[in-house]
């Protein structure tokens, strides 16, 4: 039910405080209306009784208590959807800013989006490929699944994200498009993302939603859900594969934070909300594939971790919800390897259901378990060589040292632009793992190294 207040109790920053509100609810969309006939948009974030609190999107410059009318529209906030959405570029609140025109809306939808039913839920087997080594080997990214990716302030996870916009692809030739979000991003940043699309081609299948540093906080907040219920209309209502691509969750942290405090709440670990966990769950949660649909929703959050801190509460929480991560490392980065991923810390829960086009999964697994045996046997010889130098190592330490090496230059370390399929992947890993001796690939069986270590050597 539409109603109409006039008239304001309070003013506070960008909150706005109503009395004698009957029937109000929260997320509860509003208008403002100025008496100059200005109107701004609101949504209700409070409610204490027969007072409600409204979060004003533009902010409360030139409104005061008394030349205010505010009408409560008796719905949550909407996205306008279509296929069309497909190549656009919104704003943080789904806005179009591309200059294109409005959607012609087939659908709206309650951005909050609603729960999967998890009997309804289908359990992901197939795989995406992104055409990066350390990825598609080592921490497979399954359709349906939550993977993100822990990197620190000043890394290159822009342009993994870049990357992986441009390279990623379901191998069974399925509809497939990718829905990008940026969330408190500088304006060169922004351009760069769109700039880069729009040089690689890849525009026709990105839906990009980009929120900016100076836009106001509560926008920051309903990207990522503006974002997502994208998603989920086209990967359940068009029966597409879509990945979404969530950068930075960190800016989405703090910005609850300080909406948060905004509001007064009790603060928890580092000053972030009590209720931090359950709020990033109820984003990562939309992802999957539902029963009855041949689309699926597949996440790949991007937070950078303050002071390089994997304890810190943005990717401690983050590590609980999503099935397993991919970490970037800051040593790995300045010796000029790119992407610095960190396998040792990297995993993914659901890779063993992840395999490449014309191999086992039992081949594809008993690479990757080999290959991070191997590597962690070279990070204890050099662990050795630190301290009695190298030249005092065993022959085998010295072939670990010497495969580390060839490990980290030939296969984590890749051009901006190399997009390897996972047949070259595969085939690189075992071309490596046949430097060591044969009796030490203990990870695995005879039968499979007969098929790959020998046919590599000969």
């Amino acid at each position: 039910m539409v109603t109409e207040h006039i008239g304001l109790s309070e003013i506070s920053g960008s909150l706005v405080i109503l009395d004698n509100v009957e029937d109000a609810f929260y997320e509860e969309m509003a208008e403002l209306h100025l008496d100059g006939g200005a109107v701004r948009s609101g949504r209700v974030v409070m409610i204490e009784g027969k007072r409600a609190v409204v979060q004003v999107f533009e902010g409360t410059k030139d409104m005061s208590v008394s030349n205010t009318s505010t009408v409560l529209k008796g719905k949550p906030m909407e996205i306008s959807l279509s296929p069309e959405i497909i190549g656009r570029v919104f704003d943080g609140l789904g806005r179009p800013k591309d200059g294109l025109g409005e959607v012609f809306p087939v659908c709206k939808r309650n951005i909050n989006g609603s729960a999967i039913n998890p009997v309804s839920r289908v359990y992901p087997k197939n795989y995406i490929r992104t055409g990066i080594s350390s990825i598609d080997a080592l921490a497979t990214l399954i359709r349906g699944q939550k993977l993100p990716i822990f990197s620190g302030s000043g890394m290159k996870h822009n342009e993994l994200a870049v990357q992986i916009v441009k390279q990623a692809d379901v191998s069974d030739g399925e509809d497939f498009a990718i829905v990008f979000a940026a969330m408190g991003v500088k304006n060169d940043v922004a351009d760069y993302f769109r700039r880069s699309f729009e040089q690689a081609g890849v525009m026709n299948r990105v839906t990009m939603f980009l929120n900016l540093s100076n836009d106001p906080i509560i926008e920051r907040i309903i990207t990522p859900k503006c974002a997502l219920t994208a998603a989920e209309y086209l990967a359940f209502e068009c029966n597409m594969n879509i990945l979404v691509i969530l950068t930075d969750m960190t800016s989405y942290c703090e910005a609850l934070r300080e909406f948060s405090s905004s509001k007064g709440e009790i603060p928890g670990r580092k000053g972030y909300p009590g209720y931090l966990y359950s709020d990033l769950a109820s984003l990562y949660e939309r992802a999957g594939i539902v029963k009855g649909s041949k689309g699926s929703v597949t996440q790949i959050p991007i937070l950078t971790m303050p002071n390089d801190d994997i304890t810190h509460p943005i990717p401690d929480l983050t590590g609980f919800i999503t099935e397993g991560q991919i970490v970037l490392d800051r040593s790995l980065e300045n010796t000029g390897i790119y992407p610095p991923v960190s396998i040792l810390m990297s995993l993914s829960r659901l890779m063993k259901d992840g395999i490449g086009k014309g191999f086992t999964r039992d081949d594809h697994k008993a690479l990757s378990d080999q290959l991070f045996a191997s590597y962690a046997l070279v990070q204890d010889a050099r662990s050795l060589a630190s301290v009695i130098g190298e030249d005092e190592l065993s022959d085998n330490d010295k072939l670990l040292l010497q495969f580390g090496r060839e490990f980290e230059t030939r296969f984590l370390k890749q051009g901006e632009s190399e997009n390897r399929t996972i047949e070259e992947t595969l085939d690189l890993g075992w071309e490596l793992l046949s430097m060591l001796p044969r009796e030490s690939l203990d990870r695995v069986s005879d039968d499979i190294l007969d098929k790959h270590y020998k046919a590599v050597v000969d």
